[in-house]
């Protein structure tokens, strides 16, 4: 007799046992932010557990254009870009972001998620091969698996191997999908080797600068501007540095106008709301006149760096604002993310399938906004729990 589809569901303990445990990390319902730091169950805590790089969020002009725009749009759009749902102000964006980027045009979705599997699957065709790296995000994997053509999955960042599938696929219409900067590790991928093998086997590029813009570059423009170079295709998130949600692609005006057609992740999406595309051009506009916020960004990575790795933690391969704390088997992850928690620290444990089996870490990721007191206290914190517990 078959069972139920829900069977799965009751089966499901993993969660139960670390609840149990009492070091379950995740879902955490925050009462208050501030940016840098955050209340949570009545309890402030350090964030470094955020993607916030340039502290944005919280900037007066940014909050102020969001509430202009529900003022004038209302809170949302009610429908797809396709039909009713796009505004001026998501033109502008588009037109702005192209320019940002150096490509001829941009194409807005509701989320960075939405915009990988949306690309992804549209331009990858039957006949068509997919070359993606094997630590790619979660939304590029999907992205791949709902294109119609085949994918090839090549070791991260090895470039002989991606040379060897590339020779395999020769006569293949041919896709490269990468993350630029990766999102648990910190590592950048060597795109202007990359993009060099891709003119040689006449592949095209998709770059996903998601962790990218706002890091990368003199003013940060991302990997394009990091490498002096332009990719076939840049996608980057608003939920990152641009402190909303949402995300873009940008490109040829062919190959946009033929995304905005058939992909379906953003036709059949409602569209970005008011406050949140507003929200963005304003950071835009901060990003373009204010490189300070960058310089200060790096500076407290790599205050933050040098003290952890003299501390004894394992931080490699981090180039970036996000460094890792490696520490290896599950429960030992979750224990010191708890205890770094319970000590008034807030991060990230990162368990499979997001990393490898026994390969846990903490992600800590760094604020333009940080004040040398915020990273002082937690380097006290680092090195008080992480010598508690034997990690360093």
């Amino acid at each position: 007799m078959a069972g139920s589809v829900f069977d799965k569901c009751s089966q499901f303990t993993d969660a139960k046992f670390v609840r149990e445990a009492g070091i379950y990390p995740y879902f955490r319902g925050i009462d208050q932010s501030e940016g840098t730091r955050v209340t949570i169950e009545g309890r402030e805590v350090i964030m470094i557990g955020s993607n916030n790089y340039l502290g944005l969020t919280h900037d007066p002009r940014v909050i102020n254009a969001a509430k202009k725009a529900v003022d004038k749009y209302g809170v949302g759009c009610t429908g797809s870009r396709f039909l009713n749902g796009t505004l001026k102000l998501h033109l502008e964006l588009e037109e702005r972001l192209a320019r940002f980027t150096g490509h001829e045009a941009a194409l807005v979705f509701s989320t960075g998620f939405q915009a990988n599997i949306g690309t992804i699957s549209c331009l990858v065709e039957k006949g068509d091969i997919v070359l993606s790296d094997s630590d790619n995000h979660a939304s590029i994997v999907d992205g791949c698996r709902l294109a119609k053509g085949e994918t090839v999955v090549f070791e991260h960042n090895n470039l002989n191997d991606m040379e060897k599938k590339l020779q395999i696929h020769a006569d293949k219409n041919k896709l490269i999908v990468t993350d630029s900067v990766y999102s648990m590790t910190g590592d950048i991928a060597p795109l202007d080797k990359i993009q060099k093998l891709a003119k040689k086997y006449n592949a095209q590029l998709f770059v996903d600068d998601a962790h990218a813009f706002g890091l990368l570059g003199r003013s940060g423009r991302g990997s394009q501007e990091h490498f002096s170079t332009q990719f076939d295709v840049i996608m980057g998130t608003f939920s990152k540095t641009f402190s909303s949600i949402g995300g873009f692609v940008a490109s040829t005006h062919d190959v946009i106008d033929f995304i905005k057609h058939k992909a379906r992740s953003m036709m059949f999406s409602a569209s970005l709301p008011p406050a949140s595309t507003a929200a963005v051009l304003k950071v835009l506009d901060i990003m373009e006149s204010e490189n300070e916020h960058i310089k200060k960004l790096w500076d407290n990575a790599a205050y933050m760096r040098k003290a952890l790795n003299e501390m004894g933690y394992k931080t490699s391969p981090s180039e970036t604002p996000i460094i890792p704390l490696h520490i290896g088997e599950a429960i030992q992850t979750l224990v010191f993310g708890m205890e770094l928690f319970n000590a008034g620290l807030f991060t990230n444990p990162v368990l499979p399938p997001a990393v490898p089996q026994n390969k846990g870490l903490i992600r800590t990721s760094y604020m333009a906004t940080h004040s040398k007191k915020d990273l002082d206290e937690s380097l006290a914190i680092l090195e008080k729990i992480g010598r508690q517990l034997r990690i360093i």
